[in-house]
């Protein structure tokens, strides 16, 4: 349906050539566009209904009390499952640290949460295909569990800042919905507004880098310096390449297809969108907030080096 609809816009509409660079870009970026954005309003409009009934404190409850490696996991699957954004995860890791949760396993929440967006993986699932998704989803839910483990032998807690173990619990923003099926409807809506509205400029900067990767870069190049399985090098260097980039899971999906249509190995494609995801300048500005830069600086380098073993594992699997 969306590449029909691609080709009535680009090869009939602008009677452009499928065999032309500008072609072959416009088509990615007018089919990608609609196919991303319509599941973005669908799924975000269900999950919105879900989040009618979960706070952030409702999960804060939840994790408190259980042991370790069961609250870390629940951590875990709770930051894959739970519609966060890196901006709410803030007050969510200050809710955790004031409840007594161990810093370990609130790191691996904050790992889990922005790398393991379900809109981005329904979108993935859209795209790339299940085994792609599965991959990704495995190797995010284990970084995530190892990263926080790692996170804890350190210690982290001295470096949290001050101020966040004085923050009062009630301080945490919580949703404020009636019980009715219509006043989730209107939260839902709601959602779909607000989230499209702060990610369509991310989503269409995410495309159109796709598109032109699609449609302007030669194979001959990506091959040289991406594509080999055995360019040891690639994965390090998709993982720095997505360090000053900022998208979201969801704005980086066309730019891995973009990817791997040139031949880019599964493993460094899964590395570079993780290093946007969960790794990003942006992110590491926001988590400055509230942990200091030697935490920052462990928390980076975990991130960076489990990113760039995964890249490894999965371009040797597939090789």
């Amino acid at each position: 349906m969306f590449d029909t609809l691609a080709n009535l816009v680009v090869y009939r509409g602008l009677g452009l050539d499928p065999a032309s660079h500008a072609g072959a870009a416009l088509h990615f970026f007018v089919m990608d566009t609609a196919k991303i954005f319509v599941l973005l309003v669908v799924i975000i409009y269900v999950m919105g209904l879900f989040r009618a009934l979960l706070s952030p404190e409702k999960v804060r409850d939840y994790v408190r009390g259980k042991p370790k490696w069961l609250a870390r996991s629940s951590a875990v699957t709770l930051g894959a499952v739970t519609p966060f954004c890196s901006c709410s995860s803030v007050p969510l890791f200050i809710g955790f640290v004031e409840a007594g949760i161990p810093l370990g396993v609130t790191f691996s929440f904050l790992i889990a949460s922005p790398m393991i967006n379900e809109v981005a993986v329904v979108i993935l699932l859209g795209i790339l295909g299940w085994e792609l998704t599965l991959m990704y989803v495995a190797a995010g839910l284990t970084v995530a569990y190892v990263g926080g483990v790692v996170m804890e032998r350190f210690r982290p807690e001295r470096w949290v800042e001050g101020y966040v173990w004085k923050i009062h619990m009630g301080e945490i923003p919580q949703l404020q919905t009636e019980g009715t099926l219509a006043a989730r409807h209107r939260y839902a809506w709601g959602e779909v507004r607000e989230i499209v509205r702060r990610l369509w400029k991310w989503v269409l900067l995410g495309i159109g880098v796709g598109a032109l990767f699609h449609g302007y870069v030669p194979e001959a190049w990506v091959s040289e310096h991406l594509g080999g399985k055995d360019n040891w090098l690639a994965v390090p260097g998709a993982v720095l390449l997505g360090i000053p980039l900022y998208s979201n899971a969801t704005g980086v999906i066309p730019v891995a297809e973009a990817m791997l249509g040139k031949g880019v190995a599964i493993g460094t494609t899964l590395a570079f969108m993780m290093s946007i995801a969960a790794l990003s300048l942006p992110e590491m500005i926001i988590l400055r907030k509230v942990i200091r830069w030697p935490a920052l600086a462990l928390y980076a380098g975990v991130l960076a080096i489990a990113f760039i073993l995964v890249g490894w594992g999965f371009n040797i699997l597939t090789h």
